[in-house]
């Protein structure tokens, strides 16, 4: 492919990238091509029922996750709550969509906790060590989040899923627009 062609090629793909899908958290089930909103419907059918005893934020202690980061907000992008960990699947370098290495909350007044979601994580060294691409779940490509990053983690690969709360700017996105650190009154 000459250079010019493959440029136009670039940009293109660069352009659709770009481009929403019209899939989006507010309409689980409109938007994308039918394989999309299947693999939406069904990535986020599991996350709700492998979550739903997590609503109790004691359970998911008793589970073995546990409160880091604070309240994780993002400036004007929104904010991600409180990340419950789960140290052991963080560290066993698979991914499963059965068992999300963290839960998410929102702080509510009087320091409750609201279930919004459940974001999949796997260290970048542990991954790239036995893969050749980046991990994908269900049809959801991760982010990286590179080191050095606001968490002191080495770099890692996540995958956000907001299964709880519906969130405007997409279901797989990091930061969600309508989630709120105000009620957070520490650890």
């Amino acid at each position: 492919m000459n250079t010019r062609r493959w440029m136009t090629a670039l940009g293109a793909f660069l352009l659709a990238a770009s481009t929403p899908t019209g899939v989006s958290a507010h309409d689980h089930d409109g938007g994308g091509s039918p394989e999309q909103r299947r693999q939406l419907n069904a990535l986020v059918r599991v996350v709700r029922e492998v979550t739903d005893k997590y609503r109790d934020v004691r359970v998911a202690e008793e589970d073995g996750y546990a409160l880091m980061f604070g309240c994780v907000t993002g400036g004007d992008t929104g904010a991600m709550g409180l990340h419950y960990v789960n140290g052991p699947l963080v560290m066993d370098g698979a991914l499963d969509a059965r068992q999300p290495e963290i839960v998410i909350y929102e702080p509510t007044p009087g320091g409750g906790r609201r279930l919004i979601g459940a974001d999949y994580v796997v260290l970048a060294e542990a991954w790239d060590a036995t893969h050749s691409a980046p991990p994908q779940l269900m049809g959801q490509l991760f982010h990286l989040f590179e080191a050095p990053n606001r968490f002191g983690l080495p770099s890692f690969y996540t995958l956000h899923v907001w299964a709880w709360k519906e969130n405007p700017t997409g279901t797989f996105v990091n930061w969600h627009a309508n989630v709120s650190c105000d009620a957070f009154a520490g650890q």
